[in-house]
Parts: C-alpha cells; structure tokens; sequence
C-alpha cells in the first residue's frame, strides 16, 4: 500500500497543472519565454521534491528540498508576471497562486522541522 505523502502528491499535481498551462499559453499566445521559465520552475518544484525522498541523508535531504522551496518562490513569481501581462486570466493566476502558496507553507514547514532536527 503507498503511504500518501502531502509534499509530494501536490507538488506532482501541480506540475501537470503547470505544464497544461505552459502549453495552452504557447499554443494560444505563442509565447515562449516566460512560458518556459514557469514550465521549467513548476515542474521542478516536484521533481526536486521526489529526489529529496531519495536522499542519502538528512542532510542531504534537506538540500533536496530546500531547492524545491526555492522554486516554488521561482514559479510564484512568473505566476505573477503571466497575469500582470495579461497571458493568463485573473482567476487562473490566483488559483494557481493559492496551489503554489500551499506548497510553500507544506514545503517551508519540512524545513524547518528538519533545521530544528539538524542542530
């Protein structure tokens, strides 16, 4: 049975909710730079995340997923700049922006849990 893992699982769902995004904005905008910066940011956020359950240490976990923090930051602020130019909707940035708010307090409070643990 797989053990549901929060950090994970939403940062998983939110890639494929990102990269649909990227695409539509390519295939509708034919925008292709900041698309590709929030593509690149957003799935990382997971893809750090998944290496960080493989790490080889506590210490190196932590360095795993204190990347994935920095790109969900990453991808809260090309979330901004697609909507504040207009290349997405209003409704959609603060969607995704809630999803991204909600994996930096799931993601900021596993780091901190594991500085506390480290010291």
């Amino acid at each position: 049975m797989k053990r549901e893992n929060p950090a994970l699982d939403k940062s998983y769902a939110f890639a494929v909710k990102a990269a649909k995004l990227a695409f539509q904005i390519q295939r509708e905008s034919k925008e292709y730079v900041l698309s590709r910066q929030f593509l690149r940011s957003g799935t990382s956020i997971g893809a750090n995340t998944e290496e960080a359950i493989g790490a080889q240490s506590d210490k190196d976990f932590l360095h795993k997923i204190s990347i994935a923090y920095k790109e969900t930051r990453e991808t809260h602020y090309w979330l901004r700049i697609l909507g504040d130019t207009e290349l997405i909707e209003e409704e959609t940035k603060e969607d995704m922006l809630d999803d991204v708010e909600e994996l930096l307090r799931i993601i900021g409070s596993i780091q901190k849990t594991l500085k506390q643990k480290l010291m």
